[in-house]
Parts: structure tokens; sequence; C-alpha cells
């Protein structure tokens, strides 16, 4: 067993699965929630399709545009991590950067091949968000002006692949701003450069607000009931989605006051902000009263906190054995 684990903890370290659950749990969201509501547009696709066979065509469409941006980011940081972080899988020479080059390829055809299954609205959004994702590692991760914008961007974009339709919006919003806030988090917590500028905060609030403008214009104003909020959604989803955001701040609160503000720390910070978008979801349809459609999101969302678990003791069980632990 120990062997096995050797042999594909460096694939997972790369591709990052451990958190790959959330970008899963998104586009269930959406795929969830249009078939949920009978007033939210939709495609063709999500009205007459199984629900199985969307929730596997989302997955392995999520999971590959995941795993393709993590994989490339390793790629292209690989000469910085043998200095910065020589534990990283191409860094410490656990995998080939040619097995690396075909986890990029191979991701990516599967992102395709699974928004193949949603339509063709489906596949040309998933190319556009893997060009954010090369634009964000190529420049947008050393620019933070502009990177942390991208990166909401990204987010938003790989929610909508599934229905671009949505009217909706503001769980998508939501997430776009949990990750902008946990990204400008995490990277000043952490100390990694380049530093963030006062400059460079403004200009990603205005990047985050015309990006939230160009959401809402898409989505908002093509429902002629309300604006912003339509009258079929219970305004009680909001007191659950306030209590989840709530929690998220007193867990990232309590493990900055007990580690201070350092590495481990902005690590725990981004480890929540990844597990939080799927909680995120569950709250929307809990809230509102959709409980016998949110059984997907919320089976996912207990799978991947015991995956996430379960990966990090195999991990240590590798780098650690239990005999020589202390």
């Amino acid at each position: 067993m120990r062997t096995l684990i050797q042999r594909l903890a460096p694939v997972l370290q790369l591709t990052r699965v451990t958190g790959a659950f959330a970008a899963v749990a998104n586009v269930w969201f959406v795929i969830v929630w249009t078939r949920a509501f009978p007033a939210e547009p939709g495609t063709i696709q999500i009205a007459e399709g199984s629900l199985w066979v969307l929730l596997v065509a989302g997955a392995v469409m999520a999971l590959g545009l995941y795993a393709f941006g993590a994989a490339m980011n390793d790629i292209l940081d690989a000469k910085r991590d043998r200095t910065l972080r020589p534990n990283r899988p191409l860094a410490s020479e656990q995998i080939s950067e040619e097995l690396a080059m075909g986890l990029v390829v191979g991701t990516m055809m599967a992102s395709v091949l699974g928004a193949l299954v949603l339509g063709p609205e489906a596949v040309a959004i998933t190319a556009v968000v893997a060009l954010g994702v090369m634009m964000y590692n190529v420049a947008g991760k050393f620019v933070p002006a502009f990177g942390f914008p991208i990166l909401a961007l990204v987010y938003a974009g790989h929610m909508l692949a599934p229905n671009m339709h949505l009217v909706f919006v503001w769980p998508i919003w939501l997430v776009m701003t949990h990750a902008m806030i946990v990204s400008v988090a995490a990277h000043a917590m952490e100390h990694r450069v380049p530093r963030i500028s006062p400059r460079a905060i403004v200009f990603a609030i205005a990047g985050w607000a015309l990006s939230s403008a160009l959401l809402f214009a898409s989505g908002p104003l093509r429902n002629t009931e309300s604006l912003l909020w339509p009258d079929w959604v219970p305004m009680r989803s909001l007191i659950w989605v306030a209590a989840a955001v709530l929690l998220f701040v007193v867990m990232c609160l309590r493990r900055i006051m007990r580690l201070g503000i350092g590495d481990r720390s902005g690590e725990k910070v981004r480890r929540y902000g990844t597990l939080w978008p799927a909680i995120y979801a569950c709250a929307w349809l809990v809230g509102a009263g959709k409980l016998h459609n949110a059984w997907p999101l919320l089976a996912l969302t207990v799978l991947g906190v015991l995956g996430m678990t379960a990966l990090r003791e195999a991990y240590a069980f590798v780098e650690e054995p239990i005999e020589f632990r202390r």
C-alpha cells in the first residue's frame, strides 16, 4: 500500500486534487439550481438530460480545469520551486516534466470532453476559462493588481459554464468575491512576492467591481420581475449563506490568532477557502427550501472533507511513517 501511495502522491500533489472537489461543487450547484427552479432559464441539456449524466460530465469538466491549472502552475514555477519549495513534485524530481506536460494536455482534453455533454456553450466557456487560467499563471500572479481580478473571473466563468443564462447570479458573485479575498489574504500572510502595494489593492478592487457589474448585467437584467433578487428565491436563504460566511471568518480568525500571521496561517486560510464554496452551495439550496435537490452537494461536501483528510494522512504516511513520528 505504501508503495502505491508513493507512486500516486506526486501526481495527486501536482494536480492538487485534494481541493478539486470544491470546483466540482461550484459546477454541480449551477446544474442543480437550474433544475430546481423552473423559472431559471437553462440549456436543453440541463432541462432534458439525466441528472447523473450531467453531474458526471460537470465533475469531469471541473476536475479537468482545476488539475489543468494546478499542473500548469507547477510547470511554470518549477525553477523557482527548486529554491523556495523544493518538496514540490517537479522541483524534487518525483515526477518528470514530460509527465507533467502530459497531465496538462490530458486534463484539458478531459475538461472539454466533459463540457461537450453540457452543450456547445459550455465548451466555449471552458476554452475561455482555460485561457484565463493560462493568463493568470503566466503573468497574473506576478502582477497582483490584475492577477486577483483574473482569478475571480476564472471562478465565475467555470461556474457559469453549465448555464451561461443563469438569472440568479448572487451565488456566483459570492464565490468570485470569496476567491479574491482569500487569495489576497493568503498572499499577504505568506509574504509572497511581489508584495501587494496599496496601488495594487486599488486596481484589484476596481477590477473586481467591473467584473461584478458585468456579472449582474449578464444575469438579473434578463429577469423582468426583479433586477437583483427574483421573487421565486426565498430571502431566508440569505440567513443560511450569511451563517456560512460568518463561520468561515471565525474559523480563519481562530487559526490566525493561534498561529500568528505567517506561512502556516496563510496555508490554513487557503485550505478553508478551497473548502467553503461547497458549503456556500449547500447553504443556498437548503436556505431556498430545496433540501431534496441539495443531496448531491451535501454528499459531495462530506466526501470531500473525508477525502482531503485521508489524502493528507496518506501524504504524511509516505513522508513520515507512523513508526518514526513523535
